[in-house]
């Protein structure tokens, strides 16, 4: 194992967004086992503290491969397309206008106290992000077009976001 390695290496999975998550939990449990600084308690602070940065690497390497939208990143990264989603903003022209008009939506239905309406956006957004995850996928593990990928991850951290808003809303309505 190198420290370098990219998520997929460390984990010995092949670079492809489905895989069975079964066999992850199971090498993520074996790696912390390998690597857990108590195992080199007896080598010393060094061999300890090598250990330690193994663990939070391992860690990490889980954290991103569990979590799809991450994992998609580091996909495009990987294939030499990183989604920079702070320097690149361009989402598709159809997908701009919806983001106006839930938007637009949210702040109606949040002025207007109407939790059910909030709770109806949060229904569509949460099935745009599945649908979108899943053409993520479909464009990275069988289209391998990257560049569109990289986009509809953006879109994904968009729809992310935004759902975060919507609980937050929802949950100012639903509070005495």
């Amino acid at each position: 194992m190198n420290l370098a390695d990219d998520p997929f290496t460390l984990f010995g999975l092949p670079p492809r967004m489905a895989f069975d998550r079964a066999a992850l939990d199971e090498r993520w449990r074996r790696l912390q086992g390998e690597v857990h600084p108590d195992r080199f308690a007896a080598e010393g602070a060094a061999a300890q503290r090598v250990a330690m940065q193994w663990a939070v690497r391992v860690n990490e390497a889980y954290a991103i491969l569990k979590d799809p939208l991450r994992r998609a990143e580091c996909l495009c990264g990987l294939r030499g397309v990183p989604v920079q989603a702070e320097r690149h903003t361009d989402m598709p022209a159809g997908f701009l206008m919806q983001q106006m008009a839930w938007r637009e939506a949210l702040d109606d239905a949040a002025t207007d106290g109407n939790a059910a309406a909030v709770q109806a956006l949060a229904d569509d957004v949460t099935a745009q992000e599945r649908q979108t995850l899943a053409h993520v996928q479909s464009l990275l593990d069988d289209v391998g077009d990257v560049p569109a990928a990289a986009q509809q991850v953006r879109v994904l951290m968009f729809l992310q976001k935004f759902r975060r808003d919507i609980d937050r809303r929802l949950d100012a309505l639903e509070s005495p």
